[in-house]
This record gives structure tokens, sequence and C-alpha cells, in this order.
């Protein structure tokens, strides 16, 4: 079908409809942190309780993901997108309703279901219908928001808390969501690949889920039987997925050396990503003293500096290549981290938080931009949605494992881990390994990237 110029009013409307609904996933990624401190309080949880209210919207998210990316190229990406709003708002409801630590974990897995769907169409949407030479420039904007979203949670949920409940750090998602679905529905084409036809992949979508799941529900609580079912279902899974004749993730993608690389180094920064903003909104609290607000408000740089410099990178991207991007950022966000290391009891804002924010956010946003165009150009235009869901796929499974495993890594597996006494030291001990996925990422992408604009022109 025709592409659609960025400046032209549908372009527009897709670009508006792709990034609100993005944005709101990516929110409900970060602003349930700020407000975990109050849902232990109301609901008697413990620090693995906490584990997973985060991750088992992670983990529907991860696991599912491909799915969403997949059936979008099928049946239709508005299509799937749409539904999958849909779904994301009722189950911002339910949780916003559950009256116990149980109900809110499994009403956070459906929330993740809806995420996996729309997530990988948001970005589809876009690489599909909107024009080549203004693409990366809307995907500068998508990266801007989404981020800034994600980036802007903690202060949104701690003034939610404060001033109403915990419970409307998930109300709030309900009228964004009805918004989206009706500019979806009345402004956006559809838009699909007509070559990716045949029966959908359920056996790698079920050992797919199966395979994080074991993984995950193993690091949380222990076990070797979970650890076995999630070891056996990756290895099956690789195996169903080499031999039907419709995977749900085609492995040929993986033969491009950029596509490869790109998501070995987003494993890596996202997995510190996911797990910086895990402890340091609760060291914010639990050891430092912060209200909810004080907490959430104290990321506010992180926002600026993705709202004002995305849609730049994604302009200098053009010109350098995704290279020298996406090896500076992560080193630079790693700096920032070491200076996080050292939050004391009563800090001061100015001197012991700020720095390490402003410095971790200039390098995240020289990152994202380059990573998500560099990823979508790689795959050819029929595996687009599948792209972007693999790479949403590797970006939550790192963030969840990382969530998952680290607590108890650093010394936080026990019950009175939320202690101050205990989380200090937990804390600073999680920090130094963020630095170091961190400087991982900057090593791969700079070592195993090829160089040069062309790295990010799409291909056919």
């Amino acid at each position: 079908m025709e592409t659609l110029p960025l400046r032209s009013a549908r372009g527009r409307w897709v670009v508006l409809a792709a990034t609100l609904a993005s944005a709101i996933a990516f929110l409900d990624g970060t602003v349930v942190n700020v407000a975990l401190r109050p849902i232990a309080l109301d609901l008697g949880a413990t620090l693995v309780d906490l584990q997973w209210v985060v991750n088992a919207y992670t983990l529907a998210l991860a696991s599912l993901i491909l799915v969403g990316g997949s059936l979008g190229d099928r049946l239709g990406r508005r299509r799937v997108f749409v539904v999958g709003i849909a779904w994301f708002g009722l189950a911002s409801v339910a949780c916003g309703l559950a009256q116990g630590i149980d109900q809110l974990v499994v009403a956070r897995g459906l929330q993740g279901i809806g995420a996996a769907l729309l997530t990988p169409g948001s970005l589809a949407l876009i690489q599909s219908l909107i024009a080549e030479e203004d693409r990366a420039r809307a995907i500068g904007y998508w990266s801007a928001w989404s981020g800034v979203a994600g980036a802007v949670g903690p202060l949104l949920g701690g003034w939610l808390v404060e001033a109403l409940s915990w419970r409307w750090v998930f109300f709030i998602n309900v009228p964004v969501a009805a918004v989206v679905v009706v500019i979806a529905v009345l402004r956006v084409p559809e838009s699909r690949a007509a070559e990716r036809q045949g029966r959908f992949d359920v056996p790698g979508a079920a050992l797919g889920v199966l395979a994080l799941g074991g993984v995950t529900v193993a690091l949380i609580q222990g076990g070797w039987v979970p650890a076995a079912v999630g070891a056996v279902s990756a290895v099956a899974f690789v195996a169903v997925e080499a031999r039907t004749p419709h995977p749900m993730l085609p492995l040929g993608v993986f033969a491009d050396r950029t596509f490869s690389v790109a998501n070995a180094a987003t494993f890596l920064i996202y997995a510190a990503l996911g797990a910086v903003m895990f402890f340091l909104v609760l060291h914010l609290q639990v050891v430092a003293g912060y209200s909810p607000l004080a907490a959430g408000a104290a990321t506010i740089p992180f926002t600026v500096l993705l709202l004002v410099f995305s849609p730049r990178v994604g302009t200098l991207l053009e010109r350098t290549g995704p290279r020298l991007l996406m090896s500076l950022g992560p080193a630079v966000a790693a700096v920032g981290v070491v200076l996080l290391v050292g939050i004391p009891e009563d800090a001061a804002y100015l001197t012991d938080v700020l720095p390490g924010v402003v410095v971790f956010g200039a390098g995240i946003t020289l990152l994202v931009t380059p990573l998500t165009a560099t990823v979508l150009a790689a795959a050819p235009t029929a595996h687009v949605g599948v792209a972007s869901g693999v790479n949403n796929a590797v970006a939550r499974a790192a963030g969840l494992l990382a969530v998952a495993a680290l607590p108890a890594v650093v010394g936080l597996g026990d019950e009175g881990s939320l202690s101050p006494a205990t989380f200090a030291p937990g804390y600073a001990r999680a920090m130094w390994w963020c630095a170091g996925l961190l400087l991982s990422g900057s090593a791969v992408a700079g070592l195993l990237l090829p160089g040069g604009p062309r790295t990010t022109a799409r291909r056919g």
C-alpha cells in the first residue's frame, strides 16, 4: 500500500496512536515501581510478592509479544493493536480493583497480555505505513514519548499514590486506552503482510511461555523443577521454530548480523535499565526516606532528556549510523549508575541523586532511537512485526530476569529485605551489577555492529 508522509494528517494520526498506546504500556512497566511500597503496606506483601507484581506483567509481555507481532502480520496490525489496547484498559481496571496480592498479580499478568498485543503493533504500524524518508524521525518521536511515559511513570505514580491511592496508577490507563481505540479505528489504515499466511504456530507460542515462565519462577522462588521446565522448553522452542512451515519466530531473521548484535546489546542494556528503575525508586523510599511523590519526582531529568533530545538523536543517526551511538549511550549510562551507588540516608537530591539521574538519562537518550531503528531496518518488510516483537521480547525478558535474579544475588531474598539496614547494601551491590551490564552492552555494540549510516536503511 502507499505510505504516508509524516507531515500528512493521516501520518500524524498513525504516529499519535502508536505513541500513546506504547506510552501507557511503557508507563505501566515503571509506574508500579513507585507504588510498590504502598502496595506492600496495604496488602501485606513481601519483597517476593512485589517481585511478582512487577514480573507477572513483564512475563506475560515478554513471553507473548512474539505472538502479538506474528498475529499482527497475519491478521492485520491495526486490528490486533486495537484488541490489545482495549484488553489493556480492561485489565487495568482489574488491577485497580484487586483486594489481595494474589488478585493483583493475576490482573497484572492479564495486563501484560494486552501489552504484548499492542506493543509490537505500535512500531510495526509506523514502519509499514510511514514513508521511508520520514521513518527515522517518526521513530524518534515514538522513542521520545514512549520513553517519557516510562520515565514519568514514577512521578505520576507518586502523585496518584499520595493524592488518591495506589489503585489509581492503574485506573489512569483507562481514558487513554479509550482515546487510542477511537483514533486507531477512525484514522489509522490497516496494514498486514499478505505473504505471511498459514496456520498459527500454537506449539511455538506455548513453548515460549513455558520457557520464560519456568526460568522466572526458578529465579524468584527457587527449585530445580521450574528451571528444568524452562530449559527443556527453550530447547524445544528452537527445534519447533526450525521445523514448522509457518513459525511464530522465523529463525532466519537472526542470520542478519546487525539484527542479532542489536538484540544481544538490547538484552544486556535493558536488564540494567529494568533493575535500576526497580531498585532506585525503592531505595529512595525505604532507605533515603523519600515519599512516593518525591521518589517519582527524582527521575524528572530523565524524562526531560528523552523528550527534548530523542528526535534529534534520530536525525543524528542518519549521519553517523548506529554503532557510535549504541556504544557511547550505554557507556555514559554506566557512569550515571555508578554515581547512584552511594545514595545515603536522608540523601540531598541536588548532590546525591540528581547527577547520577542526569548522566544515566543522557546515556539512555543516546541509545533508544538508534537501537529501535536499527532492529526494524535489519528485518525484511514482511517480518517487521516479528522483528519488533523479538526486540521488545528481548528487552522485556532482560528486565524480567534482572528483577527476578538480582535481589537474591545481592542478598535481598529474605523476609526482612525491605528494612533500611538490609536494603541499603543490597542496593549498592545491585547498582554495580547494572553498571557492568551496561558496559557489556556498550562493548557488544561497539565491537560487533557494522558502522556507517547504511546500517539503518530498510531492507525489502
